[in-house]
């Protein structure tokens, strides 16, 4: 245990050498550098590391990148680094604040549980194509999915190592138990990064922005649009919302970012083909919640999983009709203009 938080401490005491507003910085001028004129969605933006400040008595406020807590008595570990956060508790285990263990159904190779199927009848995120217009109700939610720490800086986030080779050395490293939850989350993240891509498409799992936008120019170009849903109100449970404008089409050669959840943020991006992006108008029926949301239909839904969620949903054959769906506020969509 005490080599557990010695490693932990000496990883973490290094990223604290840097100036996470410079990271922050270097993050933002490198995205300005590639995309000039390309806003950064606010999610995406909110992610990049900042300098943290702290009260030091009356009139006494000082710059603090980062915050170490010890407990003598309980042996307990924590720090936090421009939002890169990891608590150890004296049983070893970690808290990182992930959600539950499910695969998500927007996977191509999701096929849920039977007891799955019949506890989500009501909320299942997908519709067709015909449907996306005006009037149609949907119960989705649009809350954000994946991690809450900041970007790790392009340099750290390339050292450290992220393969199922290597997983043993990962869980030493963030002295996390090989059999808690968290491990088996991050587990699963690895090897869906290492899955090949579907026939006829590419896959990168983005460990900092830098290598996002390395991935996304890399095959759409430097002329693009991203986008991710924007929404004002109460989103954090499922809602139904109904289309009040016509859907506007973006494009239809199109990279879609996914977060994972991992002990910081990994984007798991691929290239879409025969995919249209959408930006759509919704309303909630609590009159209050409104979102400017991105939904993406898939015209070849062929080379899915033929017991996907979406087909049990519509009642539909794989590769019969184009399937849509919304996205999460924290999904990114890259849009070649």
């Amino acid at each position: 245990m005490e080599l557990h938080l010695l490693v932990v401490f000496i990883l973490l005491t290094s990223l604290a050498s840097v100036n996470t507003s410079y990271a922050a910085t270097s993050s933002e001028a490198y995205w300005k550098s590639m995309l000039p004129g390309t806003p950064m969605p606010k999610v995406l933006h909110d992610l990049l590391p900042s300098e943290k400040k702290s009260d030091a008595g009356e009139g006494n406020k000082k710059e603090n990148s980062s915050n170490t807590s010890f407990q003598d008595n309980a042996m307990s570990f924590g720090m936090n680094i421009g939002g890169f956060g990891i608590n150890v508790g004296n049983d070893g285990a970690v808290s990182l604040g992930f959600g539950q263990d499910n695969d998500s159904p927007l996977s191509f190779t999701y096929a849920p549980s039977n007891d799955q199927l019949m506890s989500i009848p009501n909320e299942v995120p997908f519709f067709l194509d015909k449907d996306l217009r005006p009037g149609t109700k949907i119960k989705i939610h649009l809350a954000k999915t994946g991690a809450k720490a900041k970007f790790l800086p392009r340099e750290f986030a390339e050292r450290i190592p992220f393969s199922s080779s290597e997983f043993s050395e990962i869980l030493q490293q963030f002295a996390v138990k090989s059999d808690s939850s968290t491990a088996e989350l991050m587990k699963k993240t690895i090897k869906q990064c290492e899955q090949p891509a579907v026939e006829g498409e590419d896959k990168y799992c983005a460990k900092s922005l830098e290598g996002m936008v390395d991935f996304s120019i890399s095959k759409l170009g430097k002329n693009v649009r991203v986008i991710a849903a924007e929404v004002n109100g109460d989103h954090k449970k499922p809602q139904e919302f109904s289309i009040t404008k016509g859907a506007r089409m973006v494009g239809d050669k199109i990279v879609s970012c996914h977060p994972q959840q991992y002990l910081y943020p990994v984007f798991y991006c691929h290239e879409m083909h025969a995919t249209r992006a959408y930006l759509v108008s919704l309303a909630a029926t609590d009159d209050v919640t409104k979102a400017n949301a991105a939904a993406v239909c898939h015209t070849d839904t062929s080379k899915w999983n033929p017991d996907h969620l979406a087909f049990h949903a519509l009642k539909v054959q794989p590769g019969s009709v184009p399937i849509c769906h919304f996205l999460p506020e924290d999904h990114i969509v890259w849009v070649a203009n």
